[in-house]
C-alpha cells in the first residue's frame, strides 16, 4: 500500500516538474503544433488544473471518466477560439489560478458532485485556459495546428491525472483516499501560491 501511495504522489510531482516558474512560453519561441503542445506544459497552473481534472473523473467514475475530460478539452477550445479572434475575457489569469485552488480542493475533500455539475464546473474554468492559449499564440504559428497542440497536451495531462487515481486506488481504499486528498492538498496550496503570486 506504502508503494502505491508513493506512486501516486511520484507521478504528480513528475506531472508538474517541467513547469518551473514559467507560466507561458515567450512568444514568437516556436509555431503551430509543437508551440501550442508547449504551451499547456510549461505552465504549473495548466499542468495543476488538468491533472486534477483527470483526478476528479477518476474519484467520480463511470461515465465522468471520460465525460470531465472531454468537456474540458471542448470548451477549452472554444476559449482558445476566443482568445486567438482577440475576444477580449476579464479575470483569465484570476480563473486558471482559482481552477487550481477549486478542483484541488473538489479532490482533496472527495466531493462526489453529479455529473453534470462536475461538467459545467470544469467547462467555466476551461473557458478561461483555452482563452490563454489562444490568446498567446504567436502570430506566426498556424491557427489550426497550434489548437491541436494545446488540446493534444491537454488530453494527456488529463490521462496523466486519470492514471494518477488509478495508482492512488490500487492502494486500498484506506491510503488511497488519504493519497488523495495530499494530491488534492498539494494542489490547492500551489493554486493558492499562484493567486498570491508566490508562485
Amino acid at each position: 500500500m506504502k508503494r502505491s501511495l508513493t506512486r501516486g504522489l511520484v507521478a504528480l510531482i513528475a506531472a508538474a516538474a517541467p513547469a518551473a516558474a514559467y507560466a507561458h512560453p515567450a512568444i514568437g519561441e516556436a509555431a503551430g503544433l509543437s508551440h501550442g503542445f508547449a504551451h499547456p506544459m510549461t505552465g504549473l497552473d495548466h499542468i495543476l488544473a488538468m491533472v486534477m481534472v483527470g483526478v476528479l473523473a477518476f474519484q467520480i467514475g463511470g461515465r465522468a471518466t471520460w465525460l470531465l475530460p472531454a468537456t474540458f478539452v471542448l470548451v477549452m477550445a472554444v476559449g482558445g477560439a476566443l482568445g486567438m479572434a482577440g475576444v477580449n475575457l476579464p479575470f483569465v489569469e484570476l480563473g486558471i489560478a482559482l481552477s487550481v485552488v477549486v478542483l484541488g480542493s473538489v479532490v482533496a475533500l472527495n466531493i462526489k458532485a453529479p455529473v453534470a455539475a462536475a461538467m459545467a464546473l470544469v467547462g467555466f474554468f476551461a473557458i478561461f485556459h483555452g482563452h490563454a492559449h489562444g490568446s498567446e499564440m504567436p502570430e506566426n504559428a498556424a491557427g489550426l495546428a497550434y489548437a491541436l497542440g494545446f488540446m493534444t497536451a491537454t488530453a494527456m495531462l488529463h490521462i496523466a491525472g486519470l492514471a494518477l487515481g488509478f495508482a492512488i486506488g490500487r492502494g486500498g481504499e484506506r491510503s488511497g483516499f488519504l493519497a488523495t486528498r495530499v494530491a488534492g492538498g498539494i494542489a490547492t496550496i500551489a493554486g493558492v501560491g499562484l493567486l498570491a503570486g508566490l508562485i
